[in-house]
């Protein structure tokens, strides 16, 4: 009996040094704290968009010609209406001229028939009252009212030929306005295709050549990007907007819905896309936007301010996290309900409280339910 009380003590000493030698070490981890804050519930684009103009004009002339004036520079910024290029006009001036004075020919031709006709018309007068009084025969009335109904024809019909002469200057001019370019609306030059002196044509049909003049609407810009057609059902115009541009790291521009197209493009048959148009919002004017930038959106669908949040890159799937329990230095699955959710943020609406410390992310291996962990230094505040 003596022995066994002896033997007793020494097994479960053994035994309590073989548990801690075999006890698995703590893996040093570090920990964020469960906290409030905005979730926000995002759209993003699939593929990189690109900053468009509102307007953008490829200016070409009509006809073909030769450039007599080059009144512009790339770069050089035009108000509507300014006379951008001119192809030699001197034929199209003397055609105009010729159809300026046929129009006065024809006025005067009318005039010359008018007033006969009006003469034509008193000497009929005349005949009826001497005729009356059988002082004139009736033939030679007669004669004299066909006489007076030509000169009528002919007066009338010298309307006609003054409208046709008045048609025909139009055609010139408008054949003469056709060789000056003029900017439809204010803008900058982005392009000249042509030089001083230069024989320009105009595009055969199905061949495209480039514009003799690039106008662009720099005052009025938006983003063309592709969402996934999973996503377009639940974009609607005047959703807002954050735009970033490559070109500007860091910093991000407010921006609306303006456009969703009607159909689906179908580029690749595994990734069908609907374009969706953002129109800028207060843009800072010392900023320059040029077109063509390429530009990522993220369309703001739903927002919840200072609700529980947790990291997306948290969860497990099945949505559960691994929550630290500092009883024990063990990490412990625990389901979540999640709400809204996006790349960065996840809602939590059931399942944790604020001050839970749990894994950001699954970065280190072999961490599950049940693993040993050291906090490494103090917890992380989930805020941006």
């Amino acid at each position: 009996m003596r022995k066994l009380l002896i033997i007793i003590p020494i097994f479960a000493s053994l035994a309590m040094v073989v548990g801690f030698w075999a006890r698995p070490e703590p893996v040093p981890v570090q920990l964020v704290e469960v906290a409030k804050g905005e979730v926000e519930s995002l759209v993003a684009n699939t593929r990189a968009g690109t900053v468009k103009a509102c307007r953008r004009a490829h200016l070409s002339f009509k006809t073909g010609g030769q450039v007599s004036e080059l009144l512009i520079l790339a770069g050089q910024r035009v108000q509507a209406g300014d006379v951008l290029m001119r192809l030699r006009q001197d034929d199209l001036l003397a055609r105009v001229e010729e159809a300026r004075a046929r129009l006065d020919a024809q006025r005067n031709l009318r005039e010359q028939s008018c007033r006969q006709a009006s003469q034509d018309q008193r000497d009929q007068q005349r005949l009826e009252r001497l005729a009356e009084r059988n002082l004139a025969s009736q033939d030679l009335l007669d004669q004299s009212t066909t006489r007076a109904r030509l000169s009528q024809l002919l007066c009338s019909g010298g309307d006609a030929k003054i409208r046709e002469a008045v048609a025909s200057l139009d055609l010139q001019l408008a054949l003469l306005d056709q060789a000056t370019l003029r900017a439809p609306f204010a803008g900058i030059v982005a392009e000249i295709n042509g030089e001083l002196g230069e024989v320009v044509t105009p595009s055969p049909p199905g061949i495209p050549t480039p514009p003799a003049v690039d106008l662009i609407d720099d005052q009025c810009l938006f983003v063309e990007a592709p969402i996934d057609e999973v996503d377009a059902a639940l974009v609607r115009p005047g959703m807002p907007v954050r735009i970033t541009l490559d070109a500007f790291r860091g910093r991000s521009f407010e921006g609306r819905v303006s456009r969703i197209a009607p159909f689906v493009r179908e580029l690749e048959k595994q990734a069908r896309t609907v374009d969706v148009e953002v129109k800028f919002e207060g843009v800072p004017p010392d900023l320059l936007l040029l077109s063509g930038y390429s530009a990522d959106v993220e369309i703001l669908l739903a927002q919840r301010e200072q609700t529980l949040r947790v990291p997306t890159e948290s969860l497990l799937e099945g949505g559960k996290v691994l929550r630290y329990d500092p009883s024990n230095g063990h990490l412990r699955e625990q389901r979540v309900e999640i709400g809204l959710t996006n790349w960065r943020w996840s809602e939590v609406k059931d399942g944790l409280d604020a001050g839970d410390r749990i894994l950001p992310s699954l970065q280190h291996d072999g961490l599950a339910d049940g693993s040993v962990v050291s906090p490494s230094g103090e917890a992380e505040e989930a805020t941006p």
